[in-house]
């Protein structure tokens, strides 16, 4: 081989290398993605000792309306507990969970709703969760969506029926009844 061509070959080994290194190089640089933990969906995610909680999400028509929460809830503990899950203005739901168990808060159960949401579809709401007989709790921030997305709008809780709205209905449904036409109902026929 004379000097040219191993010139050559040098170089072709160094462009190579160089290659190679700004291939790889951004893995070295920034995290990989598998190696941090998140939640894969459009909710949040946190621990309260024995309890995981993923995916949460309060589904909501506005911020002062009712709000039902969604996700799941695993207890990695060898004990039933209850969740309470705390919101605005004093609103709070239980969740029971079994031991080495989970909850899927879905159409699968009773719906955990709060009183009053706290947040604006489209915001963040603050929560307080506990554990029942345990001393620690921990506020998160949950999305607050709306039934938008067509998967959510099930999830929507359905305003409970007043007597004055039944009343209502029930007026604007019965017919007046008048024995005789009335001048202005006969004119122009």
């Amino acid at each position: 081989m004379n000097r040219g061509q191993r010139g050559k070959l040098a170089m072709a080994t160094a462009a190579l290398g160089i290659g190679l290194l700004s291939l790889t190089g951004c893995g070295y640089i920034n995290p990989q993605q598998t190696s941090e933990q998140y939640s894969a969906s459009d909710g949040t995610r946190t621990d309260l000792g024995a309890l995981q909680l993923r995916n949460f999400i309060i589904v909501s028509d506005g911020e002062n309306k009712p709000g039902r929460v969604i996700g799941a809830v695993y207890n990695t503990s060898s004990k039933d507990v209850v969740l309470t899950i705390k919101g605005a203005e004093g609103s709070q739901t239980q969740v029971p969970v079994k031991q080495k168990s989970y909850t899927m808060l879905n159409d699968s159960t009773e719906p955990a709703t709060l009183s009053i949401t706290g947040a604006k579809p489209g915001a963040m709401a603050e929560v307080t969760i506990s554990e029942d007989g345990a001393n620690k709790n921990a506020k998160f921030m949950v999305p607050v969506l709306d039934g938008t997305i067509v998967d959510y709008k099930t999830y929507l809780p359905t305003p409970e029926p007043t007597a004055s709205s039944t009343a209502t209905s029930t007026e604007t449904a019965t017919p007046a009844a008048t024995g005789t036409p009335t001048p202005s109902s006969t004119a122009g026929h």
